[in-house]
């Protein structure tokens, strides 16, 4: 006896077709849409109150006295805080990518740990503040005020510095590499084991400085004042560079490099 075998018919297998196309539609409109309001609801509220954790990414903060807020462990990036009032502010471990900070004052704040990767300000205020293990590679602050701050351990690395001031900070550990640090001011900082290796540091301000166990290979040193400074543990020195540079009787050279005839350099090498 002949069995008759139930196969699918051209126009099932199309209808069959036809379905999980449907299906495959709607699953990717649901994840499209999921998606959309993940997106909605990840982006920055930038009329939330300051707090712990805060997200304000791309928000325009100018102008604003948020001094001494808790501010750690938020989200900043590409946020505008011209002429903001940080003084004191709590922003440990912020995330501060690309944010701007021209103008502001974040004396005496807290920033270990902190990202400012990038970031940029024209006369920021860094005085007294601690950014111990922040990163401020790649960062744009010329003309900052840097006194008296914790920097122990901070990555400046390729960063535009110049004519910023550092006196009294403390710069253990910090590394300085390929950045650009013309004119700027280190008088009675510490600056133990900083690298500077093929850094900028033209017309800089090293006077009676210790620069024990600095790394200063290929360092730019044109008319950098070195009068008084102690350079008797640094590593890379070179006489090139001790040519181009402006020491004086009283500073300390490593074995092997002597003081040029050309020191002291004329009056006007320190303007």
């Amino acid at each position: 006896m002949q069995r008759h075998l139930n196969r699918p018919t051209r126009s099932t297998a199309k209808t069959a077709t036809a379905s999980r196309a449907g299906d495959w539609l709607i699953l990717t409109a649901l994840s499209l849409a999921i998606f959309a309001m993940a997106s909605a609801m990840a982006q920055a509220d930038c009329k939330e109150e300051p707090g712990p954790g805060i997200d304000w990414s791309e928000c325009q903060k100018t102008r604003l006295m948020i001094s001494g807020r808790d501010l750690s462990g938020g989200t900043f990036e590409l946020t505008f805080f011209t002429s903001t009032d940080l003084r004191n502010a709590d922003l440990s471990g912020a995330n501060l990518v690309r944010a701007e900070f021209s103008n502001a004052s974040l004396a005496g704040a807290e920033l270990p740990g902190a990202n400012l990767e990038k970031a940029a300000g024209l006369r920021t205020d860094f005085s007294g503040a601690n950014l111990a293990d922040a990163r401020l590679y790649g960062a744009e602050f010329s003309r900052a005020n840097f006194k008296r701050a914790t920097l122990t351990g901070v990555d400046f690395g390729a960063s535009e510095m110049n004519r910023s001031d550092f006196t009294e900070a403390d710069l253990t550990g910090a590394n300085m590499a390929k950045a650009e640090l013309a004119r700027v001011t280190v008088t009675d900082a510490v600056i133990s084991g900083v690298s500077f290796s093929f850094s900028n540091i033209s017309r800089a301000d090293f006077r009676g400085v210790d620069l024990d166990d600095a790394d200063l290979t290929g360092t730019y040193m044109f008319l950098t004042q070195l009068g008084g400074a102690d350079l008797s543990r640094t590593k890379g020195l070179t006489a090139g560079q001790l040519e181009i540079a402006c020491g004086s009787g009283s500073t300390l050279l490593p074995a092997g490099l002597s003081a040029p005839d050309s020191w002291p350099c004329p009056d006007y090498a320190a303007e």
